[in-house]
This record gives structure tokens, sequence and C-alpha cells, in this order.
């Protein structure tokens, strides 16, 4: 890589994903299909969800905010992502990097802190069914909204600020196909210590604390399921949780693999931190509206309802 004495550079270099132009081209066609797919599916969600009064609860306001960041996760990276593909200017402006770099923080906060939102509503629904509407008013449900956000851009603003005042004086090309914190601080030839150590720090708060409150609402609801006599009764509950669950495996391990494992972000980055990505920022939100839609009865039946009058 050429170096560059400039300690804050006009414009990044993205590297992408390949070089070889036949695999550029499938690279272009796999992540247009996956953006079409993405934005469409999670609209048409939102617009079921809305158009519907028998779905507006709790766990589908929380799963139109999911949706809405779906949206946003894939048309912050993917368009960039096209671009860059095809194009022979690889660059992108150091403003547009930090602003992809704080929105796609933004979101992946959010998105952990909503699941674990979406956790405590099915905990509810199934072990305290009887206080169920008490509880999960809207007031509270739209508190919880809030605070997801919140947090998100709080954190976002305390990890991408020091980030951008580093010194980028090795190089101005990001190993990458969008711009993510790992790679910047590769790139930067001053003092990332306490940089890592905020990463270490965020993630642990709220990616660890927002599946550490997702795994105890699942403790107490399969014992709860497990106490139920009726084999019918026990299936239709954990059918109600099955969606969540795989959306929070997929979400999760993704995250905490790319994000927590004990290795320095300055010394180590290769082609299995560029692929994982992938996942939580484009496959992930491309299924989302799939899974809670094929699993999901209500929303099945009133696509199809909708469908039908079309």
């Amino acid at each position: 890589m050429e170096q560059s004495n400039q300690s804050t550079p006009a414009r990044f270099i993205l590297l992408g994903l390949s070089n070889v132009p036949p695999l550029q081209f499938i690279c272009f066609f796999v992540f247009f299909l996956i953006y079409t797919i993405t934005v469409l599916g999670n609209i048409l969600l939102i617009t079921v969800v809305t158009m519907t009064p028998s779905l507006h609860t709790p766990m589908y306001f929380f799963l139109s905010n999911l949706s809405v960041i779906d949206i946003t996760f894939s048309c912050t990276i993917v368009p960039k992502i096209l671009v860059n593909t095809l194009s022979t200017d690889k660059s992108i402006s150091f403003v547009e990097c930090a602003i992809q770099m704080y929105i796609h923080l933004v979101l992946g906060a959010t998105e952990s802190i909503l699941l674990a939102a979406m956790a405590y509503d099915r905990f509810v629904a199934i072990c305290r069914p009887l206080h169920y509407k008490a509880i999960m008013n809207y007031r509270f449900c739209a508190c919880l909204v809030a605070i997801s956000w919140g947090v998100g851009f709080m954190n976002s603003l305390i990890l991408v600020l020091p980030t951008l005042k580093l010194p980028f004086c090795r190089s101005n090309h990001i190993n990458h196909f969008f711009c993510e914190i790992p790679p910047l601080l590769q790139m930067s030839c001053g003092d990332t210590f306490l940089n890592e150590i905020s990463l270490y720090i965020a993630a642990g708060i709220i990616v660890m604390c927002s599946f550490l409150l997702i795994l105890i609402s699942y403790i107490h609801i399969i014992s709860t399921i497990l106490k139920i006599t009726s084999s019918q009764g026990r299936q239709k509950s954990f059918s109600t949780c099955a969606s969540h669950l795989i959306v929070v495996t997929l979400f999760f391990g993704t995250i905490m693999f790319t994000y927590l494992r004990l290795q320095k972000y300055t010394n180590f980055f290769n082609k299995t931190d560029k692929v994982l990505p992938i996942l939580y920022t484009t496959v992930t939100p491309m299924l989302n509206p799939f899974i809670y839609s094929i699993r999901n009865k209500d929303v099945k039946n009133t696509l199809i309802n909708q469908l039908k009058r079309v």
C-alpha cells in the first residue's frame, strides 16, 4: 500500500471484496438482488402492519422499527458497494466515510437493544399474560424504542469522533467494502489503544447486555412453556418466539464473532473480517421480513388478503 503523509486524507479508497472482473460482476448482481429484496420486503412488511389494525400490537410496533433499521442499513452501505464494484473510481470522501460509519454504528446498537425489547415483550406475553396489556402499553413501548435509538446515537458519537481524529498517515486505502472502525484503526499510525478499549467496552455493554437480557427472557419463557400440559399449547407458545430467536441468532452471532474476538484490530484484518459484516449489514436485513412473515400466520393471512384485493 502506498504511504501518505496526510494526517486526514480528503478521500479514502475502498478496496472492496474482489479485484477480479468476473467476480465483480457476480458481486454486483448478488448485492443488487439483495438490496432490492431487502428494501421491497421491509417496505411491504411495514405497509402490512400499518394497514392492519389487528397487527397494531407491541411486537409489530417493534418489528416495524426493525424494518426501518434494515432498510436504512441496506441503503447506507449497499449503494456504495454497487457503485464501487463496477467503477474505476473506488474512492469515498472523508465526510461520506464518517457519515457511513456513524449511521452503521447507530443502527447496529439500536437493533441490539430493540431485539432485547422484543424478547422482553415475548416474556411478558407468555409468562405474564394477564398483565400483558397493562405492562406493554403504547407509552412504555415508545419509551423502549426511543431509548434504543438514543443509546445508538450516543454510542456511535462516542466511538466515531475519536476514530476520525486519529492520524491516517500509513495509507488512504481501506481494506474493506465500507467504512468501519476496525480497518480504520489498522490504517492509523497513532496510538489506537484507547479506541480499541472503547470499542470493546461499547460492544460489551450494548451487545453483551442486550444478549444477556434476551437469554434471561428466554430462560423464563422456555421454563414457562415446559410447564404447559397441552402439547398444542406448547407448540403455539414456542411458535410466537421462533422467528425472533432466528433473527437474534443471525444478528448476534455475526456481531459477536466480528467485534468481540480477542485480536488486535490494528494487527489483524483478513478476508474473514470482510465477509462476516456482509451477513449483518446486507443478508440479515434481507432475511428478517421473510423470517417473520413466513413463520407468522397473521402476517401471511393479511398479506394474502391484501394481494387478493389488488
